[in-house]
């Protein structure tokens, strides 16, 4: 009997392709393990505007990708756009890993737009001394609805629009309430009336779930409870030991929080219309207008970023292109004092004070009409002492211009004008040595006068 004996060398190869198989399940495991332990932490801090919620969202969806058990947004803002926070809450419900709202540091506040996100959240906890509520919505252009009950003897009474806007909103913050078991009551009032509460108070009243002094004690607080995500999925929390990713914003988010600023958007736009300006002026440069474009299309995409009205954007506009117009026509000054009424009247309207971080405020605006006014005033000096000084070069240059006749051959005759030697011609016969002046260019031929004597050269006087 022939027996087949096993190459040795096969055997080998199998026995590493299972052992690095072994690696890589483990290697796998490992890592799946610990993403699925990991905390996530998002810093909300400032007014809540379109670059802070792309931030929120792409943060909760990366956690989710990278398996982590729990996202928690620290939160401090004073408010911000209606747009912005629904699209917080969206991701927040929509999430399919706990995402806790922890208003901190101590002192923070979680008021108007914070005041929804933290009844979205799926896990509710403040800092000592921290507050919530002031969520009454406010309309672009218009008063709050607190503001004019508060004032109603002075203030014409609330329109369909605001009480439109306060009821949508109300209904919204009930339906988070509803959703995540908390305090309907208050959040009605935090909308209707502006009312406000302390952290004490707001777990008092079954607002928050919890008080934790800093993110540590949060975690420790957390461990072990069990959370209810979507329909009848729970998840059981093991926070206690868990290590913490803090999360960055990136070069995208820094840049659209640069741009996404009223002030930043006008001096922008102001950017943009004079670069242009100087382009059309002094053809060839490209630079400015380069640099006008690419101001002016990020002035615009903040523009549409932000509230606001676009007749105000319109007057600033309009202003800008008024006080430039006042360089080029003699309006003695209408034009000019036009475009400041009209520049100042657009930042008025362009955006609600009312709205936290989405104000310019009267002294930017004056202050850049003013600066606006200082450099045309400069442009213009320049544009006018340019067009009174000589010229000093082309046809008109060399008008006036003397030289000397260097050499003649027959009937063509050469000067030295300027240092460049020319073709020549005169009414009157030419030698060498003679002075001349040049009369007029005909392509490249001058035709030129004698020079007298008397007038080529000062005649010195004994004193």
């Amino acid at each position: 009997m022939i027996r087949s004996i096993p190459n040795p060398y096969s055997c080998t190869r199998w026995l590493a392709l299972a052992f690095t198989a072994l690696v890589l399940l483990l290697c796998a495991g490992a890592s799946t393990g610990q993403g699925s332990n990991q905390v996530v932490e998002l810093r909300l801090d400032g007014v809540i505007s379109p670059a802070s919620s792309d931030f929120i969202i792409r943060g909760i969806q990366r956690a989710a990708t990278d398996q982590a058990q729990l996202v928690v947004i620290t939160l401090d803002t004073p408010g911000g756009l209606d747009a912005s926070m629904r699209s917080i809450v969206k991701a927040i419900l929509a999430s399919p890993i706990p995402v806790a709202t922890y208003v901190a540091p101590t002192g923070a506040r979680a008021a108007s737009a914070g005041t929804f996100i933290l009844y979205a959240s799926h896990i509710a906890a403040m800092a000592p001394a921290s507050n919530i509520g002031a969520a009454t919505p406010v309309q672009i252009g218009g008063s709050s609805p607190a503001k004019a009950s508060k004032e109603k003897d002075s203030a014409p009474p609330e329109d369909a629009m605001s009480r439109k806007a306060r009821n949508d909103a109300a209904a919204y913050i009930r339906s988070l309430a509803q959703l995540r078991d908390r305090n309907v009551g208050f959040a009605e009032l935090a909308v209707t009336d502006a009312a406000s509460m302390s952290a004490q108070e707001a777990l008092d009243k079954n607002v928050i779930d919890l008080i934790a002094a800093d993110l540590r004690s949060l975690l420790v607080q957390l461990d072990g409870r069990d959370i209810r995500i979507t329909g009848d999925k729970v998840v059981q929390l093991q926070t206690a030991d868990a290590p913490v990713a803090q999360v960055e914003p990136d070069w995208r988010t820094k840049l659209l929080l640069l741009i996404a600023n009223p002030q930043i958007a006008v001096i922008l736009m102001m950017i943009g219309v004079y670069g242009l300006f100087y382009e059309v002026t002094s053809p060839g440069l490209a630079g400015p207008g380069v640099a006008g474009l690419i101001s002016l299309l990020l002035a615009f995409y903040a523009f549409q970023l932000l509230p606001v009205n676009w007749a105000g954007v319109g007057l600033i506009f309009l202003g800008l292109s008024l006080m430039i117009a006042e360089v080029f026509l003699p309006s003695f000054g209408i034009a000019g004092a036009g475009g400041v009424v009209a520049f100042v009247l657009g930042g008025l309207l362009l955006t609600n004070d009312d709205i936290p971080g989405f104000d310019l405020g009267l002294p930017f605006i004056i202050g850049s009409a003013l600066l606006s006014v200082a450099v045309l005033m400069i442009i213009g000096h320049l544009a006018l002492r340019s067009y009174r000084s000589r010229i000093v070069s082309g046809t008109e240059y060399m008008i006036g211009q003397t030289g000397t006749v260097t050499e003649t051959q027959g009937d063509v005759t050469y000067a030295e004008v300027q240092g460049e030697l020319w073709k020549v011609r005169s009414h009157q016969p030419l030698r060498t040595g003679q002075k001349v002046r040049v009369v007029s260019i005909d392509g490249l031929v001058l035709t030129v006068d004698v020079v007298a004597p008397s007038s080529a050269q000062p005649v010195s006087r004994n004193l």
